[in-house]
């Protein structure tokens, strides 16, 4: 009979085996005793890219950065107790942003718990609704080693919405590991059948029923269709294809893909334009086809539910996101099958209708180039549209919460070969930098990171051994000492300015060059565009810091808006 250290190795050996065959290639271990099995097996493996974190909510980010890019779960493992609570605020990002990983916990036998073992507490569905599964694994006994390989392939399915009711996810695997912690392992219990095309979904379009596919034709039949990019477009060239032969304009979120350059369709400069309420009111559309999320601006979607336009939502999982409750059909589909249905029967055009919207959009970038084009030194419209229209094509760039996501809607020109990323799941600023590392450690591609200050301080463990990681990440740090969104809402004009720079100023008062140079980055801080431009072809990892202020932040968003206004009226 086999001892128990033997058959925890061997069961966690299995594990990674099976995992190995479904397609996983990325673990990444949390420092930790409890853990010990777990860790051994994945590191035994040569075919796994294995990364070490020092901290664990640096580490969950970081995983949730690998699903992102690689649309496969990573393997997430740490120890027991607190270790496992760290992981929970990216479980809830990847929960809400339907990003796929396996968060693996240690956790003590029954034995141990409820008498006051240390490092021990009640891990059973520990993350609540956050997880697509819950399971928990007992400690490991050879009678039920036939049972091992569905436990991984069943925590695989599950991250990637076997289920017809629920999407891709992160799942909880909670394993009971009894002392010996370290065994050597056996031979392990024969492979399943081998991995099929099972992940069941309703993505394809012909398998719509004949009702929704005639409510569809009904309303999309209409000469003023407005079309939304959102960040759930996998592929844009299907909904391109249909903009132009439509005549319908692209309000192109820069994370859809569909914000390329050249194309008449495609509108970036949303927000600048419909603050300005003569053009807003004049394109009213009579329905909007929206692919995907939502965009980020406020404006926008202010704008289209006062509409009060009939919306059509396509999205490739179940999950509908709609605030103000105005869809009126939601499908599940393919999005480049409902494309290229939709360009078989709808025949209606209204050229006048996307000339109204091209000649605007032409008119706002030069009017946000004009109102940029003299700046002594940068403002934050500036960087991100200076990142944005100068990193390499094929680059990957990640944008953080708060003013940089708004910015880079707002204000980044159409550009083609870009790949953007950002949290925008649960909006959160907590594990900017890990997802970015995440996003590179995945796709091995040059990735750029533009991020406040703030978010950069909340998330510094992420520069532990960035150093030797062996990804050229390369972070844009705008720093105006404090929150700089918060110049933007009414609490700045409603609340005395010492109490407002107390309470939401926040400012850090901290040496963010010093804090990069201490995790041994290469560091520079620039003021000019010039000197932007210099910095970003160096190879990373490296921080640029741009100093910026946020009063003076809210001065030049206020500008550039006024000129759009102006510029879009010019010979109407």
């Amino acid at each position: 009979m086999r001892s128990s250290a033997t058959t925890t190795a061997t069961f966690c050996a299995t594990l990674v085996d099976e995992w190995l065959l479904c397609g996983v290639r990325h673990a990444i271990i949390c420092p930790g005793s409890r853990s010990t099995p777990l860790a051994v097996a994945l590191a035994d493996r040569t075919e796994l890219e294995l990364h070490i974190f020092h901290d664990e909510r640096s580490a969950a980010f970081a995983a949730l950065g690998i699903g992102k890019a690689s649309k496969k779960p990573a393997i997430l493992l740490c120890t027991s107790g607190t270790a496992a609570v760290e992981f929970h605020a990216a479980v809830v990002e990847a929960d809400h942003a339907r990003v796929p990983i396996l968060v693996c916990t240690a956790d003590r036998p029954p034995e141990l718990q409820n008498v006051g073992a240390p490092q021990t507490i009640n891990q059973q569905n520990l993350y609540g609704e956050s997880v697509r599964n819950f399971i928990n694994a007992p400690v490991a006994v050879d009678r039920e080693k036939n049972q091992w390989r569905t436990l991984a392939r069943n925590a695989w399915y599950s991250s990637l919405g076997a289920n017809l009711d629920k999407s891709t996810g992160p799942v909880h695997v909670n394993l009971q590991f009894r002392e010996p912690l370290i065994g050597i392992s056996d031979e392990l219990p024969k492979q399943l059948k081998p991995i099929t095309d099972q992940i069941i979904r309703a993505n394809s379009f012909r398998k719509i029923d004949l009702i929704t596919r005639r409510r569809l034709s009904r309303l999309i039949k209409k000469r003023r269709v407005l079309i939304i990019a959102g960040a759930d477009v996998s592929d844009a060239s299907g909904l391109l294809q249909l903009a132009n032969k439509m005549k319908w304009p692209v309000l192109a979120d820069p994370r859809s893909g569909a914000r390329v350059e050249d194309n008449k369709v495609v509108i970036s400069a949303m927000d600048s334009m419909l603050r300005d309420e003569q053009f807003a009111n004049s394109q009213k559309p009579e329905v909007i086809l929206r692919f995907g999320e939502p965009l980020v601006s406020k404006v926008v979607n202010s704008w289209l539910a006062a509409t009060k336009a009939t919306q059509v939502v396509v999205t490739s999982t179940p999950v509908l996101i709609d605030p103000e409750q105005m869809t009126k059909l939601h499908i599940v589909s393919d999005l480049s099958a409902i494309s290229n249905w939709v360009l078989k029967f709808v025949s209606s055009q209204d050229s006048a209708w996307m000339k109204s919207w091209s000649d605007a959009e032409e008119k706002a970038q030069h009017a946000i180039n004009s109102s940029l084009a003299d700046e002594l030194s940068l403002s934050e419209p500036a960087i991100a549209r200076a990142v944005c229209r100068s990193i390499p094509e094929h680059s990957n760039l990640f944008v953080s919460s708060s003013m940089p996501i708004r910015d880079v809607e707002w204000f980044a020109a159409p550009r083609s070969g870009l790949r953007v990323y950002a949290n925008r799941g649960v909006n959160g600023i907590d594990g900017v930098i890990s997802t970015a590392v995440g996003v590179a450690l995945s796709s091995r591609a040059t990735t750029f990171l533009l991020i406040g200050d703030l978010a950069f301080l909340h998330d510094s463990n992420a520069l532990i051994n960035l150093i030797s990681r062996d990804v050229d990440l390369r972070i844009v740090l705008i720093d105006n000492c404090g929150g700089g969104i918060f110049s933007f809402l009414p609490q700045a004009a409603l609340i005395d300015s010492a109490k407002f720079e107390k309470v939401f100023g926040t400012p850090h008062n901290a040496d963010l060059l010093l804090l990069a140079k201490a995790h041994g980055l290469e560091t520079t801080s620039v003021s000019t565009l010039d000197q932007l431009l210099d910095a970003l072809v160096i190879r990373g990892p490296q921080l640029i810091r741009i100093a910026t202020d946020r009063s003076e932040n809210v001065r030049v968003h206020e500008r550039i808006n006024q000129m759009v206004s102006v510029a879009i009226h010019i010979n109407q």
